[in-house]
């Protein structure tokens, strides 16, 4: 398949929100007690909500930036690009990048709503504002074009009757996934065994909704120490997911509800093999003692049956298709994050594809993508008018401009320390600066 022929979903992006995303949907003391976007003195950003102060507006929005002002920044909207919190910008940086839609994570209440809402000390609030937040992304963001914007929700799991009403109202709304943390007990509620949840498995069931499951959204991505180089941190990211994996894959609600999908979010791909073949081994060996259950299946096979893998750039698992599976293959573009490759997907993709058929490129770029979110570009655009080939075409009109932008982020090192290597530690020191700023 020529790259420009391709048709590209991606199922995991981010959104820096804008400040006045409550306005339209929010009125009087809802409005006032929603969270709050404030700007400092030397033009940094951040959030308070209910006595918390959410810095790191912009936590690793750096695309379109020069390489060398890459990192943990930007800490304003003005140092990103619009299309981080616009979302007709956004899909002026999704043509000139070559992708037909995408499904994107929230930045404010963390990629599950845990950073904001479910640490609320009055939950009454942070259930209207949950509610206004998912208004905002279904209606004003996604609706700024339902065939290239994918809505997730995010529910307020900690008052199950409220997250079964929420599954209900966003399904209602043409929503399809929802973002939930892989470890509920580190936000303190019951660890996904627990009989606490059966009700969402239930409605996520009966409304074919699927549940999205983010890198960094519940369980740890740990740092060997202080002085360990950050990109050692930065290299095993992906892979910090195995350990929610193996959790969610024991799950005995994977029985009882066949039809229930989930998504490993920035998860890569090279490594599932081992990682299924480890889960049958273990089964085997063990079963005996564990009394693990997997309804007559293997694990491989129930990982096989209800999970979907994504990866960025994973030469190595599309090399292994046939041991990772054709059919659990998504792509994902992190946009605006530093694994992104914008403006530059397409040509970075098409290298890792071949010798594959179509019809797999098909199903890795958009097909498995469509079947798993039950969402259908289209319904609203013809084969012809997503690809790679007509978009960048639509944004060579537009004249997209993809200038670098550079202004001088702030470097992880002291203002003349010598250049070295930077570590966890500088950017543990450098997000506790930004805190006390704010």
């Amino acid at each position: 398949m020529k790259m420009n022929d391709m048709v590209i979903i991606s199922v995991d992006d981010h959104i820096s929100e804008p400040p006045d995303m409550f306005k339209r949907h929010l009125q009087g003391e809802d409005l006032a007690t929603a969270p709050q976007f404030h700007t400092t003195e030397d033009g940094s950003n951040y959030w308070t909500y209910q006595g918390m102060t959410m810095t790191s507006v912009g936590l690793n929005a750096v695309v379109g930036r020069v390489p060398e002002e890459y990192g943990m920044e930007p800490q304003s909207l003005a140092q990103v690009r619009k299309g981080c919190y616009d979302p007709q910008a956004r899909l002026d940086d999704m043509n000139v990048n070559g992708i037909a839609a995408s499904l994107n994570f929230g930045s404010i209440g963390g990629f599950d709503g845990s950073r904001c809402f479910h640490n609320a000390p009055d939950k009454n609030l942070a259930l209207i504002h949950l509610r206004a937040y998912n208004d905002w992304h279904i209606l004003d963001w996604c609706a700024t074009d339902p065939g290239r914007f994918i809505p997730c929700a995010i529910l307020p799991t900690w008052d199950m009757d409220a997250t079964v009403a929420e599954i209900e109202r966003v399904a209602s709304m043409g929503c399809t996934s929802v973002t939930l943390t892989e470890n509920p007990t580190k936000i303190g509620l019951p660890s996904i065994h627990n009989a606490y949840w059966e009700p969402m498995w239930k409605a996520l069931s009966d409304h074919q909704i699927t549940i999205c499951l983010h890198i960094g959204s519940g369980n740890p991505q740990p740092h060997a120490s202080l002085e360990t180089p950050i990109e050692a941190w930065i290299t095993t990211m992906p892979m910090s997911i195995a350990v929610g994996a193996a959790d969610w894959l024991q799950l005995e609600a994977l029985q009882r509800y066949p039809d229930l999908r989930i998504f490993l979010s920035e998860s890569g791909i090279g490594w599932i093999p081992y990682f299924l073949e480890r889960a049958d081994f273990s089964h085997s060996r063990h079963t005996a003692w564990t009394h693990s259950d997997f309804g007559g299946l293997k694990p491989s096979e129930v990982f096989r049956r209800h999970f979907m893998t994504c990866f960025i750039d994973d030469a190595f698992g599309l090399k292994n298709l046939q041991d990772v599976g054709e059919d659990m293959v998504a792509y994902e573009c992190d946009y605006p994050h530093s694994d992104a490759l914008w403006p530059e997907v397409p040509e970075y993709l098409v290298k890792s594809l071949d010798g594959l058929s179509d019809l797999q490129i098909d199903k890795i770029t958009h097909l498995n993508a469509m079947r798993w979110l039950r969402f259908d570009p289209f319904k609203h655009y013809t084969r012809e008018q997503l690809s790679v080939g007509a978009l960048r075409a639509q944004a060579a009109a537009d004249g997209v401009d993809t200038t670098p932008i550079s202004s001088g982020g702030a470097a992880p090192l002291a203002e003349g320390e010598e250049k070295r290597r930077i570590t966890s530690g500088d950017i543990m020191k450098m997000f506790e600066k930004q805190a006390k700023v704010a």
